[in-house]
């Protein structure tokens, strides 16, 4: 693989939900390259499709028609994954959240936990590391997501709406963090935003308006 060749490539990736009177058109033809490296803000309201287009990117649906292509070199855990909101399990403290994919696809657990703490560390949360996810604080959980998957070091990070329940100030902190991880990793980073101060600070943006992804050009 060249070093500038397209991590993913969407060519005219629609995505539908249901048949019929009820189908539901979430994604239309969407084209998009992913390139090593690039950091790309998708911006819209809710409701105009980026989580579906993220889903898409991930492999966690498959396109209704056009095409999805990742690259080979991925692997089954080049992709890392940041959820909106709550995605820690409850009953894991902070550090073994962190370590969790690493164990879960076989690292020796004290390999993975040693990578889950330099992650935290990265992500100014270390001194959580022996809490549960109740005792931590909203901003502070998403940090713990980020460092989840820079413990995973994959070589593309898709987060969606990362900052979307978070305050100005915590969320640009959690912005810091992906971007941490994505430098820490040489990850690409895509993350979906409504925030416009949150897409500034990404080179590339997109928007997304009712499921279609515009083209550069065409955003104002």
């Amino acid at each position: 693989m060249s070093p500038d060749e397209p991590l993913v490539i969407c060519r005219e990736a629609a995505l539908t939900f249901g048949q019929g009177s009820q189908a539901v058109v979430a994604v239309h033809g969407a084209n998009l390259e992913i390139r090593p490296g690039e950091r790309l803000a998708v911006v819209g309201p809710s409701g105009s499709g980026k989580s579906s287009l993220l889903h898409l990117l991930a492999g966690l649906e498959q396109p209704t028609s056009g095409t999805v292509t990742r690259a080979e070199s991925l692997g089954p855990h080049g992709i890392g994954l940041v959820f909106q909101g709550d995605s820690l399990i409850p009953a894991l403290s902070v550090a073994e959240n962190a370590a969790l994919p690493l164990i879960l696809a076989d690292r020796p657990e004290s390999e993975a936990r040693e990578a889950a703490l330099s992650a935290l560390a990265l992500v100014d949360v270390a001194d959580l590391a022996d809490r549960l996810p109740e005792e931590i604080s909203g901003g502070q959980a998403q940090r713990v997501a980020a460092a989840r998957v820079l413990a995973q070091a994959p070589r593309l990070i898709l987060a969606d709406e990362p900052t979307g329940r978070l305050d100005h100030a915590t969320g640009a902190r959690v912005l810091d963090a992906l971007l941490t991880a994505a430098d820490h990793t040489s990850a690409a980073l895509v993350v979906t935003t409504h925030d416009p101060a949150i897409a500034t600070r990404l080179t590339v943006r997109r928007t997304m308006r009712d499921g279609r992804l515009l083209a550069p050009e065409e955003v104002a």
